[in-house]
Parts: C-alpha cells; structure tokens; sequence
C-alpha cells in the first residue's frame, strides 16, 4: 500500500539528531519555557521573516490566542472562509465572535477576495485567511480592504508552512498569524504544537502572557489567560526539522508537478497553482463526482488516500444554526474532494504507480 503520508519515514530522516536533542531535554530536566522553547522561536521567526514567534500548545490555540491578545469577542464579527476545516471557526467562536463566512473561488480553494467587501458591516473587526492546503491566500485585494475599513487581518498558516506571496513567506502576510505543527504538517512535530508569528510587539508580549494564564511573572497575572505553551521536546523535534522544511517543500513541488503534467484522465479535476512558490503542496487535493468509488478503487489498487474535509463547518451539528445556509461552491467542493499521497519520502516508483492507476480509471 502507497501510504498517503508514511510519518515513520519522514522521522526517521532526522532520528539520531532528534534522538540527541530529546536527551539534551531529559538530561536538562527543564520541560516548559526553556532554551529549547527560545531556539526555536527565534529560528521561526527569521524562517518566517517576522520580529516575534511564540510557541503554543497547538495550532486551535494560536488562532484563539491572536482574537483574544485583540480584544475582540460578543458583538464583534470576523470574516474567514466557509471552505476551512473547522479548527478556523471554532477560534471565532470561542472568543464570542460571529464568524461570517466567504465562498472560496473554485479554482484555489482559498477565499475569494472578491466576495469579502459585501460581507463588511460596521461590525467587522478582522479578515481571517486561511492558506488551505498549502497555498498562499493572493493577499493584495484583502490588504487594500483592510486598510480602507481599519480592519485587522490573520493568517490561518497551519497548512501553509514556508509558501510564499508577493516574496514574503505566509506567517508574515498579516498582523499575526497561527501555526499548526500537528505530526501530518509540512513541518509537523510528534504529538501537538502550534506557534504565532507577528511584527507587533505588544501583542507578541500579550499573547506570551496570555497563554502562560494571563501571567507576565509567576504569580502576577494580568489577564484571564489559558495555559497553552509548547514543551520542551517539541520545541526541540521541530527546530531539528525546520532546516530541512524548504527542501522538503521542493520535493512536494516536484510531486505535484508530475501529478499535474501526467494525471490525465478527464474524470479528475487537478487543483490549480497561481504561482510555484505559492504553495506547498500540505495537500495535493482533486476532485470527482464518484469520490466513495473512485476512493475505493484507489485503494483496491494499493493506493491510500484521504478526504480533507467531508463535511464543511455550516453543516456540523456544532453549528446547527447554520445548518439551513446554503454555499454552493464550499458544498461542491466538500462532496467532491479527495487528497492523494503526498510526502517528500514517496519514490518515483510510488509516483508514477498513483498516476497510472489514475489514468487507468474508468
């Protein structure tokens, strides 16, 4: 079976390294908020090309730490994709905001920027983007909308590890910006963890207090915080793994462009990239009509996949209030997705096995 992603393969690259840090870790005996923990917010941010990276427990957390380090809860409206998993709303609504959904363009997946300023009432505090499946949001159009109406703009980055926009990596297209490094990410650690990214330093150091339970010092707290912070051995894992992430991307460039220069069958519809350093490929997701067959098939034939996402977040029993709207695009594209495999240890036996049984389908 060609897995969809062989986590033991693209960990064990680094095991001797990874293996040495976590006993750096052990033999420190210093679990949370250490030299670990600093290393690697410092590597981030300058991955990322911003001033501040702050480590968290995961990436839910970081998006609900940057709504809440603003100030922004009842009454208070966000604007963010409808087609996201639902990680991106429930930030939103946790911090007692009403989410206002945008249809995404078809062609990307992402948010359609032409449909936002319609959405924009009195109420509107900020523009959540998401870099679905691994490809940079085009920003310039949320930008200009964010300045004519004083709105504040976050990046949902936890698919879009190191893709890049206008020449500035995601993490850095934003007032702050939340990271996932959950194991299956393009840079993903072994149990789960997250990060913000931001040029803001007040709102880094709100966010540091923030999510050590409001605390600036020990026992001094300054808001009603949460307790999210990234230990220790992730710390460490990750910042292993990060001096490989641009090279691992360009092995998933070059998996996607096989896919979409050989993928051929006029069944598929191949995703669509407005530039090469756009994206990262998190995800290689097409699309068909008889996705439960066509799935089954891939699998009959020694090929795993998966299905990023079956059901969108207005069609969650957790949002029943929303279940009566209707987003056609977000709808088609929920029923009709499927991911293939995609990692930057796949051979080129691997390869050309998932494109010639996709082109043999009928």
């Amino acid at each position: 079976m060609i897995k969809f992603l062989d986590l033991e393969k693209v960990n064990n690259r680094f095991r001797r390294e990874i293996d040495s840090r976590i006993k750096t870790v052990l033999d420190k005996g210093w679990y949370l908020q250490g030299e670990e923990n600093e290393k690697f917010s410092k590597d981030f941010a300058a991955f990322c090309g911003t001033k501040y990276a702050l480590g968290v427990a995961n990436g839910l957390d970081a998006l609900r730490l940057i709504i809440k380090a603003y100030g922004f809860g009842v009454g208070d409206e966000i604007i963010v994709p409808a087609n996201t998993y639902i990680a991106t709303i429930l930030a939103i609504t946790d911090n007692g905001c009403t989410p206002v959904l945008v249809e995404p363009d078809i062609n990307t997946y992402n948010i359609n920027p032409d449909l936002i300023e319609e959405k924009i009432t009195s109420k509107t505090k900020a523009i959540m983007v998401v870099h679905l499946y691994g490809q940079a949001v085009q920003m310039q159009k949320i930008w200009d909308l964010a300045k004519k109406y004083n709105l504040k703009v976050f990046e949902d980055a936890a698919q879009g590890h190191g893709a890049m926009y206008q020449g500035r990596r995601t993490g850095n297209l934003s007032d702050a910006a939340a990271f996932s490094f959950y194991p299956g990410k393009n840079l993903g650690c072994m149990g789960d963890g997250g990060a913000v990214t931001t040029n803001d330093e007040e709102i880094y150091l709100k966010i540091k207090a923030l999510g050590n339970y409001g605390s600036d010092r020990k026992y001094h707290n300054l808001y009603k915080g949460l307790n999210s912070r990234l230990d220790e051995i992730q710390a460490a894992v990750l910042d292993v793994k990060l001096p490989h992430l641009d090279a691992d991307n360009e092995i998933r460039r070059k998996i996607a462009k096989f896919y979409l220069e050989h993928i051929t069958n006029p069944k598929i519809i191949l995703p669509k990239t407005y530039d090469e350093k756009a994206t990262v490929w998190h995800v290689f997701a097409v699309r068909t009509q008889n996705r439960d067959e066509f799935q089954k098939y891939l699998s009959d034939n020694g090929i795993q996949t998966l299905i990023h996402y079956p059901t969108p977040p207005h069609k969650q029993p957790a949002y029943a209030e929303w279940n009566n709207l209707s987003f056609p695009i977000t709808e088609e594209i929920h029923k009709t997705i499927i991911s293939l495999p995609m990692s930057p240890v796949m051979t080129d036996e691997e390869i050309k096995k998932v494109v010639d049984v996709i082109n043999a389908y009928s």
